[in-house]
């Protein structure tokens, strides 16, 4: 079975040789190519693509340029890919050693993989005090309000029918299409499968300016899924359940905004926090 590895690139200079390199040290029983689709690069990352042709001979470069954003990459790459099954990983993370094969395996058995995520070689110790690292042993949960599991696009793999069949990944979503490309496919009757020996390198945000913007979004398109999911089977929410949340994080401030790691933490819920509130107003319902 031939596997497509597509990896969405815009101004990736900084990481993307890592992953590359990663990459070219895979070894894989069958036959499998590697796309790097380009959504309108502007720095030194094609140039790096380049360096790497004659290690890589399956490597194209696709341009996605015509409109910003990870999904849209994504699907462009897919309906250039050749592949049986797509894989899909980031330009700013580092597969492990096995992972081609370990994904290659797994999508010999399933339709629809996840692998898992390590946090402790490309962050420094006090970064990954801020976050929850999570989809180390498991399936990612979500829970506010709870619903199907799902995983990150930085780790997943799917039979190419099955993509085409859900039309892609979301791109009118900005974050979260991961989440809500998991949960189309799982409506649809397909079981994401868990697969410990796939393993990728996951690089988190390590600027207080990257988590707020980040966190921020993942809060307006936590909005963005209840307001599309809540007819399809989703819990709805609590006004109590917020309102002790919000209370929560104010108690937090005075006694962690001393310290690098929770004062981070705590900018980082508080931006969520926020995305929720403009998620409501921008989506037209009460999600907070």
């Amino acid at each position: 079975m031939k596997l497509s590895i597509i990896i969405p690139c815009f101004n990736a200079a900084d990481t993307l040789a890592i992953q590359l390199e990663a990459l070219a040290n895979q070894d894989y029983f069958d036959s499998w190519e590697l796309i790097i689709s380009d959504n309108g690069s502007t720095d030194d990352s094609l140039a790096i693509v380049e360096q790497y042709k004659e290690r890589l001979p399956n490597l194209r470069i696709v341009d996605s340029s015509k409109q910003q954003g990870r999904s849209f990459a994504r699907n462009t790459a897919a309906k250039a890919a050749t592949g049986d099954a797509l894989v899909f990983c980031d330009a700013d993370d580092e597969v492990a050693p096995g992972w081609v094969a370990a994904m290659g395996d797994a999508l010999s058995k399933y339709e629809f993989v996840a692998g898992r995520l390590e946090y402790q070689k490309l962050n420094d110790p006090w970064v990954q005090k801020v976050y929850t690292l999570k989809q180390r042993n498991e399936l990612l949960e979500y829970k506010y309000p709870p619903y199907l599991p799902f995983a990150g696009s930085c780790n997943l793999g799917v039979k190419r029918s099955l993509h085409e069949s859900i039309g892609g990944f979301d791109e009118n979503m900005i974050r979260l299409q991961d989440v809500d490309y998991c949960w189309r496919l799982q409506l649809a009757g397909i079981k994401l499968h868990f697969v410990k020996d796939a393993v990728v390198h996951y690089r988190l945000r390590s600027t207080l300016d990257g988590m707020y913007k980040q966190a921020r979004l993942w809060g307006e398109y936590d909005v963005f899924l209840y307001k599309k999911y809540q007819p399809l089977g989703m819990p709805q929410l609590s006004w109590k359940t917020s309102g002790k949340a919000w209370l929560h994080l104010l108690k937090r401030l005075p006694k962690e905004v001393f310290i690098k790691e929770t004062r981070s933490k705590w900018v980082k819920d508080l931006a969520w926090r926020i995305g929720r509130l403009q998620g409501c107003v921008k989506y037209r319902i009460l999600a907070f």
